[in-house]
């Protein structure tokens, strides 16, 4: 952990090992750096005990591996390579270790989840959804996936997706039933290399024609403009499986087009094409880019619904400041935990509060 005091006038004396005794959420490397920090962290700390005393919510999952991706994770390295996955196809971009070779080209085009049909969804489902999903079980047990499969550790990027449209169908911000669907999808970056996992919105969004435009800096230059189209789901390992038969999902159809820039920047260029039904801006970190303010002004002008996802509670009440700030009003759609965020950790986080990709939603 760092000193929450990192920063200021006075270095660090040390390891920052004395805990807030108010909130428990922040450390400090030694008294008078907690003494003089005071005046800033007065302001948050009973709010982060607050948070701090939904921890066992948050990391309450149904997995068989679940408490040594929340409670006991050491590094994901080694709980990744634990599952037989660590730097493997689309999962190397998941740790560390594949930092250094997410611009590979090898990496643009895998479909596949390198693991048997038995632990990932790579065909259809046995039957169509009769209720709207709202937790990880009942995922698992409609896509017939035994609770030790690590999928979820990807699935949620469709799944959150899923999550955002029911959210604002519910708010009746978008029309429903619809068989065509626009999404501008703000901010991608690990997902750039993991897009076959969004063939699952075939089995989730059935007989819907979904197109997204993935926008942000992190897009290579050199992928700017391309289209993908996901005629299936990401396949299993085995080579004798009817997922590599090369037969397309007929009733619905998943398009994706990439766009290098901020969003703000391109949205005039990208309504040539298509007007978005829905926005989503997954772990956004509102708070911590100033690139934020044009777009969330944008977002207010053209009023689409927006969805927003983020690491923690804690970044959510500073993004909902920062759009208070900039549009005169708070979000419209309240924060809320989300029900299908990543269940595994973030390592290296600067509060102890536990923090998940797409872990809350909220939105305007």
């Amino acid at each position: 952990m760092e000193c929450a005091a990192k920063g200021s006038p006075r270095r660090c004396s040390g390891p920052a090992n004395r805990r807030c005794g108010g909130c428990g959420a922040v450390f400090y490397c030694s008294v008078s750096h907690q003494t003089s920090h005071w005046r800033v962290h007065k302001e948050e700390c009973g709010r982060l005990k607050q948070q701090m005393c939904r921890v066992v919510l948050l990391n309450d999952f149904p997995f068989t591996f679940s408490r040594e991706a929340t409670y006991q994770v050491e590094t994901r390295c080694s709980f990744l390579d634990k599952q037989g996955i660590h730097c493997v196809g689309f999962w190397i971009c998941e740790c560390s270790c594949g930092a250094s070779i997410t611009s590979s080209d090898h990496l643009r085009y895998d479909k596949g989840w390198n693991l048997s049909s038995k632990l990932c969804p790579c065909k259809g489902p046995l039957s169509m959804l009769t209720k709207k999903l709202s937790s990880w079980n009942e995922y698992y047990e409609w896509r017939g996936i035994p609770l030790d499969s690590p999928v979820a550790l990807l699935l949620h990027w469709p799944l959150t997706i899923y999550q955002a449209i029911q959210i604002a169908s519910v708010k009746q911000l978008i029309p429903e039933p619809t068989d065509e669907l626009c999404i501008h999808y703000l901010g991608p970056e690990r997902e750039v290399y993991q897009l076959a996992v969004f063939g699952e919105l075939h089995a989730l969004l059935p007989g819907v024609r979904v197109h997204i435009d993935f926008v942000g800096p992190a897009i290579p230059h050199d992928r700017d403009g391309e289209t993908i189209t996901l005629c299936s789901y990401a396949h299993c390992i085995e080579a004798n499986c009817t997922c590599k038969s090369g037969t397309s999902n007929k009733s619905s159809s998943i398009t994706i087009k990439l766009h290098s820039g901020l969003y703000h920047n391109r949205y005039t260029q990208l309504t040539k094409e298509f007007i978005p039904d829905l926005i989503i801006a997954p772990n956004a970190g509102i708070a911590a880019y100033k690139s934020w303010l044009p777009t969330i002004e944008l977002i207010r002008e053209i009023e689409i619904p927006t969805i927003f996802s983020d690491y923690c509670e804690e970044a959510c009440h500073l993004a909902a400041n920062c759009i208070s700030s900039a549009t005169g009003s708070p979000p419209t759609i309240p924060v809320q935990l989300n029900p299908f965020r990543q269940p595994l950790a973030v390592e290296d986080s600067a509060l102890i509060l536990p923090c998940y990709s797409n872990c809350f939603l909220f939105g305007i």
